[in-house]
Order: C-alpha cells, then structure tokens, then sequence
C-alpha cells in the first residue's frame, strides 16, 4: 500500500457512524492543498421535489473542506474546526455520482479558507461552497 492510499484509507476509517456514512461519502484523492470526495445521489438525498436536497450538498462540502483541513494540522498538535460555510446551489441533480473538491485559498496560522466545488458526473459544477475554519490548539484529552 502506498502512503496516499494509507491516507485515504485512514480518512475514510473515520466516516463509519458519522453522518459522511449516513450520505454516502467518501474520500478519493488528496494533495498539498486539495482534497476530493463523492457522494452518491439517490432517493436518501433528495428534498420533495426529487432533486439533490441543498443540506446534503452543504454536509459534503463542508465534510471534504474540514478534513482538508485536518490534513494540513496532522502532527501539529493543532486543530481545525469549522467557523463559516456560505455555498450557493447552481444546478439541480436527481441521481449519480457528485465530486466536491476542496482547494486551499488561505492556509494562516489562526483560519484556513478553503473553496469546494462540487461537480456532477458530467464534470459540471453544481455548487461552490467557501469554508473558514479556525485554527486552535487541541484541547487536552481526559
């Protein structure tokens, strides 16, 4: 196994339970200041009118843009958590595969701002999402 699969492996370790499991998440690809993650689309997804609901799309986003985020913290013993996400929807889909990349715009000591676009199968962009997180030092364990 490569070191990038044993990172992705180990994201995806994390999502049994969470709310990335309940929609289907999982991460893909990653690089220095880029992560990318899917999520299927499917009836679990969708508001009433049978297309992808704007809160799965945001709980993408700002899954893919968090764990950017603790990637770039790993070993620091800092971490980030989520202050702010603003996402507008462009394009409505009723089923498939969605991909959101996140890419780093500002990596500071105290926020990190990431944009996140999230594309469908066809590689269109159906929503841009922007995610500040702020940086902190990690709170003590019991």
């Amino acid at each position: 196994m490569t070191e990038r699969q044993g990172v992705l492996e180990q994201l995806n370790r994390i999502v049994p339970g969470t709310l990335m499991e309940t929609l289907g998440i999982r991460y893909t690809d990653f690089g220095e200041d880029f992560l990318v993650a899917t999520m299927p689309v499917d009836a679990r997804h969708h508001q009433p009118y049978g297309i992808l609901h704007g809160g799965a799309t945001a709980a993408l986003a700002e899954s893919v843009g968090s764990a950017a985020s603790g990637l770039q913290m790993h070993g620091t013993g800092k971490q980030a958590v989520g202050l702010e996400l603003a996402i507008n929807h462009l394009r409505p889909v009723r089923e498939g595969m969605v991909t959101a990349r996140a890419e780093a715009v500002h990596l500071g000591r105290s926020t990190h701002l990431w944009q996140i676009d999230v594309t469908d199968e066809s590689g269109r962009r159906i929503a841009r999402a922007k995610l500040t997180m702020m940086v902190r030092e990690k709170p003590a364990e019991d």
